[in-house]
């Protein structure tokens, strides 16, 4: 099946060995696994997902919906800070509603009779390599602090949510930090039903010690009588889709820039915001004297949408493909209509390797979207 760029290649198959090492990780440690539509929320790949995870968590009413709608099972609705109106909604169809702070536990609680309630705590301890996304950063607004606090509430909830990780592929951080988490909030952890360890725990990733860590999961569950829930994002949906485009121009300042019919800041954005490079498989790696060096740059008015400067091992001319590998978490769910700029369609490479086209983007969406 022939496809116009740019568009978005999710394979099913890259993303199942994501989906086993999360079974797994149930069967082995009791853990369940509900999908951070935050980072994800492409529902054409749902019906595989959901084969392997317990459910959704969402960071607003419109992604809860989602998650009950397209997803089922276990609706996990969380937010920084909700109205009344959302409640109202929110209150049809979750399982778990998770408070940001206790002032809105205690705004609504009375308003949600036999829903399962939670609190968000910061334990002030954190994993991130970016001060834009360490949820423990100074006056993080994200979580209760006060242990106290917690404590005197404890009777209104049956859970606590801790999301205290960003990209940590270190078992042993993740591990000590647990340690230091179960002696901090032990005596509260010792009250409730459930606790969620939330995402940014980057356990998928190759040669990463998921036996060590289905062990400590469960020894953590076993130790406070509590369920556990992770909530992967980036961890469920790592290397399963990439961005596809074309070269339309090359153009050369002291060096080739070859110009693709995407854009960073439109179609990648997180790449912009965290000034990192995007990963392309095609790219030929070292200097050798037969390497082609070209920047590739995306085609939006942005002096710096640039997407990172490669060698390749043949030359590109107009009409070639790159691939832009690893395009799937927090791509998708922030691409968006600057510049005007055709938004990349949605194809999913099927298990059975059928290519299939979940969704096109026309100018009447872009119309809709202003």
């Amino acid at each position: 099946m022939t496809l116009k760029t740019p568009y978005y290649l999710i394979h099913e198959k890259r993303l199942l060995n994501n989906l086993e090492k999360i079974k797994h990780i149930r069967e082995t440690s009791g853990a369940k696994s509900v999908l951070a539509l935050k980072c994800f929320s492409a529902w054409c790949v749902f019906d595989l997902m959901k084969q392997y995870m317990d459910g959704t968590t969402s960071s607003s009413l419109y992604e809860a919906r989602l998650g009950h709608e397209k997803f089922g099972k276990e609706t996990h609705a969380y937010s920084i800070a909700y109205n009344g109106e959302e409640i109202k909604q929110l209150k049809i169809f979750s399982d778990k509603i998770i408070f940001n702070s206790v002032s809105q536990l205690k705004r609504f609680h009375k308003e949600l009779p036999g829903i399962e309630l939670g609190l968000r705590v910061n334990p002030r301890i954190s994993y991130s390599h970016f001060d834009l996304a360490d949820p423990a950063r100074r006056y993080s607004r994200l979580g209760v602090i006060d242990k106290k606090e917690l404590l005197n509430v404890s009777r209104l909830i049956s859970g606590i949510m801790f999301h205290f990780n960003c990209e940590n592929d270190d078992f042993s951080n993740f591990s000590s930090t647990l340690d230091k988490v179960s002696t901090a909030y032990g005596r509260l952890l010792n009250k409730l039903a459930w606790v969620s360890l939330g995402g940014g725990i980057y356990f998928t990733k190759e040669g990463y010690p998921l036996e060590k860590f289905c062990k400590k999961l469960k020894e953590f569950s076993d130790k406070h009588g509590i369920q556990v829930y992770l909530e992967p994002g980036e961890s469920a949906i790592t290397q399963s889709a990439e961005l596809v485009t074309s070269v339309l121009d090359i153009v050369r300042n002291e060096i080739d820039i070859a110009i693709v019919d995407a854009s960073v800041e439109a179609h990648m954005l997180d790449l912009l915001i965290y000034r990192t490079p995007a990963k392309i498989d095609a790219a030929g790696q070292g200097s050798h004297k037969c390497a082609h060096k070209y920047m590739i740059a995306g085609r939006s008015c942005l002096a710096g949408d640039v997407f990172g400067t490669y060698n390749f091992k043949s030359p590109l001319k107009i009409g070639s493909e790159v691939r832009i590998s690893d395009a799937a978490g927090y791509s998708m769910v922030k691409k968006n209509w600057f510049n005007g700029l055709p938004m990349p369609s949605i194809a999913v490479k099927r298990l059975n390797g059928k290519v299939e086209t979940a969704r096109c983007f026309e100018y009447k969406d872009f119309v809709n979207a202003q």
